[in-house]
């Protein structure tokens, strides 16, 4: 009964995390603008670095991540590489033409590592949150250690499938023109987060 209320508080925990706005999220509909499962694809390039690092945290990664210097550089990384990919979506929704073919180059299993690796707020939250949550969970044994993993990246899972379903939906019914939109959009919303990320990181640099 313990364990059942432990992997409750990890979905409720884990579905909070997840449904914040991030680069994920914006990802997730701009590339289900093309492709319907793209945010399956994208949680399993998620899930490639998020369950080694579940592993490599228990085993005291979270006190490197913690570090300040850590995070400026991972900031600083992560930024650049949000506002590379922002520029990449102004481009394609600036060519009508591109959005269609953008269909066969698009590899959201690839972005989900990239975002994944550039996001410091993902490592800081596994340094943090994460860690307490799968300490708690080794105190059960390993199988529960198994099961928390899993049911954290199937929230992740569920979410961004279910963006990238509906944004595909969305963009068929109304055409090219709101895929446009809808791909410009996130595109601001990348470049908010990528200018974001240097901020904070530029803020510990010169506290």
């Amino acid at each position: 009964m313990a364990l059942v209320l432990f992997l409750i508080q990890v979905f409720i925990i884990s579905i909070s995390g997840a449904m914040q706005p991030g680069p994920v999220t914006a990802t997730a509909i701009t590339m289900g603008t093309r492709n319907r499962w793209a945010g399956s694809l994208l949680a399993v390039g998620h899930g490639i670095v998020e369950f080694p690092l579940m592993v490599l945290i228990i085993l005291g990664l979270g006190t490197i991540f913690q570090k300040t210097s850590s995070q400026i550089i991972i900031g600083i990384a992560g930024g650049f590489a949000l506002l590379y990919m922002a520029y990449g979506m102004f481009k394609t929704a600036s060519h009508p033409v591109a959005v269609q073919a953008g269909a066969r180059k698009d590899k959201p299993i690839l972005a989900g590592i990239v975002l994944t690796v550039s996001n410091p707020y993902f490592l800081i939250w596994w340094a943090t949150v994460g860690l307490g949550l799968a300490i708690t969970a080794t105190k059960f044994g390993l199988h529960a250690f198994a099961l928390f993993a899993i049911v954290h990246w199937l929230v992740d899972l569920l979410w961004v499938t279910a963006l990238s379903l509906a944004s595909f939906h969305g963009t068929t019914l109304f055409g090219p023109k709101v895929q446009r939109r809808v791909m410009q959009v996130c595109a601001i919303a990348m470049l908010f987060f990528g200018l974001f990320f240097l901020y904070k990181a530029g803020v510990m640099l010169i506290a």
